[in-house]
C-alpha cells in the first residue's frame, strides 16, 4: 500500500527583484528544511506579482487557493515551516489568499494577468492560462482584419509617445516590400521603470506571440527584441522562451500550421539611454552608434535595414494577445475618453508599498500614492511626483486628482509616459533635481541636434547661476528661454522633454530656487 504524502506545491519567485532580494537563500533554507523534517515539497519558481515590499514572497497552495507569506528570509523558514507554512498555517509574515491581497485585488490586470502565476518558461502553464488563444485567432483572420481589431481596441503606444498602434501597423501592412519587420523596443531605461522587465522575465511568451500577432498582421518575417543591456536575467528568458516556442511551432517557417514564417532574435542593447528612441535604436541594431534618425522617412516606411518596420514597445505587444483572445471592444471597455485599456503604473522612490499597478485610465495620482503606495516608506509628507520616467514633469499635490490619461496629462504639461512614479518627500531639493534633469540630458544626449546637445549643457549652467543668487531674475528668463528652444527645437524628445521637469520643478517650487512665487513668473502655457 502506497501511503506516500503528495508533495505541496511552493512559489517562490526567480525573477531580478526576487533574486535582488534574497530568493535564492531562501529556496535553499526550505529546501533543507523540508528534508530535514520529512516535508515533501514541489517548488515552482514564478516570477513577481510585483508587490516588491514582500519580495522574497513565498506562496503555497492549499485548497483554499494561494496563501502568501513575505518578506521571506532564511531565518525565517525554520519557524514558518513549524507553524505549517505548508498547510497555509498562521504566521506574522502570513497575509491569508494572495489574490485577496488589497493591493492585487483592487488592480485591473489584463497584460499582467499570468504574472506570479506561472512558470515563466512552461509553455504548458502558458497555454493553460489563455496563451496562443490570441495567435490561434490571428491566423484565422487576414492583417486588414487584425488591423482593424488593433485599431478599434484604441491600443496606443505604451512606451511614451502613445501614437495609436493600428495606424502604425496599417502603414507597414500597407509598404509593399519583399521584406518587413517587427522590433520591440525593450531598451527600458526610464528611472523607476520595470514593467518590461517584468513581461520578459515573468511571461516572455505573452511578448512573442503580440509580436507574432504583429507580424502576420502586417506581413513581417522577421523579428528583433531589443532588450537593455542592464537586464541579463531578461536576456536569457527572453532568449529561452524564443527557442522553446519555435520548438513547438509557435515561431519559425510555418507559425501553428499558417504557411506563415516569423522568426525572433534577441539583440542586446548598446546601454545609451537615447536608443529608446526608435530611430536611435534602429541604429544599433545595424550596428552604428545610436544616434536619431531625421524624419522623413518614417521607420514605418524606411526603419531597419531601410525596410518598412512596426516598432512598438514591450507592453505595447504585451497588450496585443488579449485583445485577439477576448476582442478589441472588451479592451476597449476599460479606460476613460480617447485611452484606452490599462497601463501598468510603476511605483518607486520614497513609497512605502512599491511595486506594479495595473489599472485602467482615469484612477488619481492621489489613489495610486495612498491607495496603492500606502503613503511615503520614510513617513514624511510627500512634496512632489514625477510622472513619466527622468523626463517627466514633477506633478505637485494641487494636481493629484486629475484623471491620468494621455490628454488630461498633456492638458497640464505632463505626460504618462512609461507609468513610472517616483515619490519625493519634503526633504527634496527641485532645484537640485532641476539641474539633475540638464545634466542627465547633456550627458545622454547623441549630440545629432544642437538644442539637445548645447541646450543642455547650458541649461546646467544657468540653473548654477540661480542656485548662487546671480540675477537671478534675468536667469531665470534666461532659463525659460532656453527650455523653449529645446521644447519646440530638439530633433527628439531627448531635448524635447528635459523642459518638463526643470519647468515643473521651477513652476511649482520657486522656493527651492531661492525666489519667491511672484518672481517665478507665470507658468509656460506649454508646460503649466
Amino acid at each position: 500500500m502506497n501511503t506516500a504524502v503528495a508533495p505541496v506545491t511552493v512559489y517562490v519567485p526567480a525573477d531580478s527583484a526576487a533574486l535582488a532580494a534574497g530568493a535564492d537563500a531562501v529556496v535553499t533554507a526550505l529546501q533543507t528544511g523540508c528534508a530535514q523534517r520529512g516535508l515533501a515539497m514541489a517548488l515552482v519558481r514564478n516570477s513577481s506579482r510585483g508587490m516588491f515590499w514582500l519580495e522574497p514572497l513565498v506562496e503555497v497552495a492549499t485548497p483554499a487557493g494561494r496563501v502568501a507569506y513575505g518578506p521571506v528570509t532564511p531565518e525565517d523558514v525554520p519557524g514558518l515551516l513549524d507553524a505549517g507554512m505548508l498547510q497555509g498555517g498562521a504566521h506574522a509574515l502570513r497575509h491569508g489568499i494572495t489574490e485577496q491581497i488589497p493591493f492585487l485585488a483592487l488592480q485591473e490586470r489584463l497584460t499582467f494577468r499570468r504574472m506570479g502565476v506561472t512558470d515563466p518558461l512552461s509553455l504548458s502553464d502558458y497555454a493553460a492560462h489563455e496563451g496562443w488563444a490570441g495567435l490561434r485567432r490571428a491566423v484565422t483572420l487576414d492583417s486588414a482584419a487584425l488591423v482593424h481589431e488593433v485599431t478599434h481596441s484604441g491600443l496606443r503606444g505604451r512606451g511614451g509617445a502613445a501614437f495609436p498602434a493600428g495606424i502604425k501597423w496599417k502603414t507597414v501592412a500597407g509598404a509593399v516590400s519583399a521584406q518587413k519587420y517587427v522590433v520591440c523596443n525593450a531598451d527600458e531605461g526610464d528611472s523607476g521603470t520595470y514593467s518590461d522587465r517584468m513581461t520578459m522575465e515573468g511571461d516572455p511568451y505573452m511578448l512573442i506571440e503580440g509580436m507574432t500577432i504583429a507580424a502576420l498582421a502586417v506581413g513581417a518575417s522577421m523579428g528583433y527584441v531589443y532588450i537593455r543591456s542592464e537586464y541579463p536575467h531578461a536576456v536569457a528568458a527572453m532568449s529561452e522562451a524564443i527557442a522553446r516556442a519555435t520548438a513547438a511551432g509557435f515561431l519559425g517557417d510555418d507559425v501553428l500550421g499558417s504557411g506563415k514564417r516569423f522568426h525572433l532574435e534577441v539583440r542586446k542593447a548598446a546601454g545609451a539611454y537615447v536608443c529608446g528612441e526608435e530611430t536611435a535604436m534602429l541604429e544599433s541594431l545595424e550596428g552604428r552608434r545610436g544616434i536619431v534618425r531625421a524624419k522623413p522617412p518614417l521607420p514605418a516606411l524606411q526603419g531597419l535595414f531601410g525596410q518598412p518596420t512596426v516598432i512598438n514597445n514591450v507592453i505595447t505587444f504585451a497588450s496585443v494577445p488579449i485583445i485577439l483572445s477576448r476582442g478589441a471592444d472588451f479592451y476597449r471597455g476599460y479606460g476613460m475618453g480617447r485611452s484606452h485599456g490599462t497601463l501598468p503604473f510603476q511605483l518607486g522612490g520614497d513609497i512605502r508599498h512599491g511595486g506594479l499597478v495595473e489599472k485602467a485610465f482615469g484612477l488619481t495620482l492621489r489613489e495610486l500614492l495612498y491607495g496603492f503606495g500606502g503613503g511615503t516608506r520614510s513617513g514624511r509628507p510627500i512634496k512632489a511626483v514625477q510622472v513619466g520616467g527622468p523626463l517627466g514633469a514633477y506633478v505637485p499635490e494641487s494636481q493629484w486628482d486629475v484623471p491620468m490619461d494621455y490628454e488630461a496629462y498633456a492638458a497640464m504639461g505632463a505626460a504618462l509616459g512609461h507609468g513610472g512614479i517616483v515619490v519625493h518627500s519634503d526633504k527634496a531639493d527641485m532645484a537640485k533635481l532641476a539641474r539633475y534633469a540638464m545634466e542627465f540630458c547633456a550627458l545622454e544626449s547623441c549630440g545629432k541636434c544642437t538644442p539637445c546637445r548645447i541646450g543642455s549643457t547650458r541649461g546646467v549652467e544657468v540653473i548654477d547661476r540661480i542656485l548662487v543668487g546671480s540675477h537671478r531674475e534675468q536667469q531665470v528668463e534666461l532659463l525659460r528661454d532656453l527650455c523653449d528652444t529645446m521644447l519646440n527645437g530638439s530633433l527628439c524628445a531627448m531635448g524635447g522633454m528635459t523642459p518638463y521637469p526643470v519647468l515643473s520643478a521651477l513652476n511649482h517650487y520657486p522656493e527651492d530656487f531661492g525666489l519667491v512665487p511672484a518672481v517665478a513668473a507665470a507658468p509656460d502655457p506649454q508646460l503649466a
